[in-house]
């Protein structure tokens, strides 16, 4: 299990905390790593240099989720590098503090522009990567892609509204793409996402931790609190789970959303 040699994996939002480790995971189970991101390339060659340090294979490509011919070039420069694409990981996504009510901000008065733009992120920013690179798997013969999603998708977070939305559609479309890639293709393209409950990241500090202190927030207490396991999420704690997801030990698993949550999914408050 596990043995990804000859294996090509691109990752979007390699440069993040909880992608970055599951590039670095790929690498040392074999794979060869196309570590995307767009506006922080220095943090995914950060990523990079950390994997060749063990040996690993792997390069830092910059591209736009959000634009399919920066996807499209993208997938043209990995083709042209490693002659295969066998893994998508749709990792980037996030939220912004202005897509976020507050006490400060109530629902009425969100900007529309943060709003759509996080929505964007996360619906569009995995619907267009999925077009680009399941196109190449097709004609290649297989492949496998894992969405990120969020706890937000099935219970939706307060103050969170955009990036729970987001995230809901990501969980649908993941839904959505395995049934239709295997009634309408012949190539065995397998579809998963894994469903994260709370890990800190550098998109959800803010809500979760005082930014003079570094202590928890309110917010950040209540749930420790309702997570069974009493603790956040450490970026560790995803690898196993997608390791399997990407596996052919998986390969009857599709259209799946696994959830990592610490047991917070499974308490109910009592």
């Amino acid at each position: 299990m596990f043995d990804f040699t000859g294996k090509v994996a691109v990752v979007t939002g390699g440069s993040g905390v909880l992608c970055g480790a599951l590039c670095r995971a790929l690498a040392s189970h074999g794979a060869s790593v196309v570590v995307v991101a767009n506006s922080q390339l220095g943090k995914a060659q950060g990523v990079v240099d950390a994997i060749e340090a063990e040996h690993g294979i792997a390069r830092a490509a910059q591209a736009d989720v959000l634009s399919k011919a920066s996807l499209l070039q993208l997938a043209d420069d990995v083709l042209e590098a490693y002659g295969r694409v066998d893994f998508l990981i749709n990792g980037a996504g996030g939220t912004r503090k202005e897509a976020t009510t507050s006490d400060t901000t109530s629902f009425f008065d969100l900007p529309e522009e943060a709003v759509r733009t996080v929505c964007d992120l996360n619906f569009m920013g995995t619907f267009l990567p999925c077009q680009v690179f399941a196109r190449i798997m097709n004609e290649q013969g297989g492949g496998a892609i894992l969405n990120l999603s969020s706890m937000g998708a099935i219970q939706p977070l307060t103050r969170s509204v955009a990036y729970s939305a987001g995230k809901a559609a990501v969980a649908n479309f993941t839904q959505w793409l395995a049934v239709h890639l295997a009634q309408e293709y012949t190539s065995p393209i397998r579809v998963n996402a894994l469903v994260p409950g709370f890990f800190l990241t550098e998109q959800n500090k803010f809500l979760l931790t005082d930014e003079a202190t570094g202590a928890l927030t309110e917010r950040g207490q209540r749930i420790v609190a309702q997570t069974p396991m009493g603790r956040f999420g450490d970026c560790d704690d995803l690898v196993g789970p997608a390791l399997f997801l990407l596996d052919e030990s998986a390969r009857f698993v599709h259209g799946a959303a696994l959830v990592v949550d610490g047991g917070l999914n499974a308490y109910g408050g009592v």
